[in-house]
């Protein structure tokens, strides 16, 4: 019976996904597939094109790359410095003797949400003062704080209480419970968590182009005021896709550390 689905059974049920999923051959390769047959699609349908001076700055290789690189940059960044702050946080939130400031932390957590992207990068470029990767970094990192937080406690919150016991029982210290027990249950929902930071920061990253950052955002921006569709339709599926294989990594990352078995 080991393709029976695991359901923790916290302050609600979690539904696992299957251990035989971790070796679905569609769920692997799925998403690979599908994002070659949209690039290599678009790329053809480029080349069909007739490439106007715009076009032939704007959609170079080096151009390309260089912004692809930028955008992956402020990506990676600013979600490491997210995980790095709200995995802990979370963490802390969870235990019993700072519950009584989970109120406090989590509307500090979401004023990033509440305020619109581009205004919250704007209110950190006028603190600054300057333009540039720093600034568009800590914007990102405001915007996306939120799921990984919530999804930390949502996770540690729903390990069966009745293990965190019988662990205590087995004479496991609070230390031992946390790192043996609970993180790796909680696992799951935290990749969710993290997942969904990918993306909000892939796309938010598109505005950094209007604070001096660069990214794929400066493709999509000329393609909209110099009226280029081609070079519009480049960037937003340059975007998009980068969106997907973003969250397609992360989730890989998210099977291979989840418990065998769940």
């Amino acid at each position: 019976m080991t393709d029976a689905p695991v359901v923790a059974s916290g302050t609600g049920p979690l539904k696992v996904e299957r251990a035989s999923d971790r070796g679905s051959v569609l769920s692997w390769v799925g998403m690979p597939i599908f994002l070659a047959v949209v690039f290599t699609g678009t790329y053809l349908w480029v080349q069909s094109q007739e490439l106007g001076g715009v076009e032939q700055r704007v959609l170079t290789r080096a151009q390309l790359t260089s912004r692809t690189i930028q955008h992956l940059e402020l990506t990676a960044v600013s979600t490491l410095i997210v995980i790095l702050i709200a995995i802990p946080l979370g963490v802390l939130l969870t235990r019993p003797f700072a519950r009584s400031l989970v109120p406090v932390v989590l509307a500090v957590a979401n004023i990033g949400q509440g305020i619109p992207s581009l205004g919250l990068l704007a209110i950190i470029f006028v603190a600054f003062g300057q333009l540039g990767f720093t600034p568009v970094v800590l914007g990102l990192v405001a915007y996306s704080t939120l799921p990984i937080l919530r999804n930390t406690m949502v996770g540690l919150q729903q390990v069966d209480p009745s293990l965190i016991k019988a662990s205590r029982g087995m004479g496991m210290s609070s230390l031992a419970i946390l790192l043996r027990v609970e993180l790796p249950l909680a696992v799951p929902v935290m990749i969710a968590g993290i997942r969904t930071a990918l993306i909000i920061n892939v796309g938010t990253a598109t505005l950094a182009t209007f604070f001096g950052a660069g990214g794929l955002g400066y493709i999509v921006y000329n393609g909209i005021t110099l009226n280029r569709t081609t070079v519009l339709i480049t960037g937003v599926v340059l975007v998009s896709g980068l969106a997907l294989v973003v969250d397609y990594l992360a989730g890989v990352v998210g099977r291979l550390l989840a418990p065998r078995g769940l």
